[in-house]
């Protein structure tokens, strides 16, 4: 009797998980979102899973797809030697041209930016949910935490869209894509105002305009609190999101720059 009942539990738990991920409302959010998102930011719970999965599903699908272009490009290209290399000690010089090989390995390629796209999807959406929760609180808007929390995750399904048009041009054009967004309208910047001006214009495309889109649809169709305060809440949000993005980078770009003079001792 326990084994006939086996099949009939696992039906049922996927028939839970079916219903629990609405893969309905993703082609209303996309193409006609303001009747889908009034529905989503009234929804009493959490409806934010389907979304995110779909996000983690791209991410990794972009991942997987330009592993061997990158995997082909840290094979060929030549190690940068640091200025002082030739004062290393030989186990130290084997120690470095060790580590710089390393990153056409597996981890490097494939399990270090898959758990980074993981890692975006989530931290992105609640760090976003929150500042819109608090931004839309400053305006006079009653809004609930789980509300923007819902929102925020149905309105990033154009960033899935964007995975799957770079994924497309990875698979038939056999190229990374090498200036995301906007950075291709300047040079590649290695400091100061250019650095922070190219890494700020790689997060800006049609995508993200999609998504602030979807973003003040959802705010007016739950608690309204004007075209100018529901724009100026998400333009609020999405300035100090990019802002979050921006400064590790260029942080991280202005200290790899970094040479270190060593003194002479006499």
């Amino acid at each position: 009797m326990p084994a006939m009942n086996a099949p009939t539990t696992e039906a049922s738990v996927a028939g839970a998980w079916m219903r629990r991920l609405h893969l309905d409302w993703i082609v209303p959010v996309l193409l006609r979102p303001g009747k889908a998102l009034a529905e989503i930011t009234s929804q009493p719970k959490g409806v934010w899973l389907t979304p995110l999965l779909v996000l983690c599903l791209t991410g990794l699908i972009a991942v997987l797809v330009g592993g061997p272009l990158r995997q082909q490009a840290a094979l060929s290209g030549q190690a940068e030697l640091p200025p002082d290399f030739q004062w290393y000690t030989p186990e130290q010089q084997a120690q470095f041209l060790q580590a710089q090989s390393a990153s056409s390995g597996t981890a490097f390629v494939y399990v270090f930016p898959a758990l980074q796209a993981v890692l975006r999807v989530w931290i992105g959406w609640l760090v976003v949910a929150a500042l819109l929760h608090l931004a839309l609180t400053l305006v006079g808007a009653r809004v609930t935490m789980l509300s923007a929390m819902n929102l925020v995750a149905w309105a990033g399904l154009p960033f899935g869209v964007r995975d799957l048009v770079r994924t497309a041009y990875t698979l038939f054009g056999h190229r990374l894509i090498q200036a995301p967004g906007l950075s291709g309208l300047i040079g590649s910047g290695t400091e100061g105002a250019a650095l922070f001006a190219s890494e700020l214009l790689a997060l800006i495309d049609l995508y993200l305009i999609w998504h602030i889109a979807l973003l003040v649809i959802g705010v007016r169709s739950q608690a309204d609190p004007g075209r100018g305060r529901a724009w100026g809440s998400v333009a609020l949000t999405q300035a100090a999101a990019l802002l979050l993005q921006v400064l590790p980078a260029y942080l991280g770009g202005r200290l790899a720059g970094l040479t270190i003079a060593r003194p002479f001792f006499f």
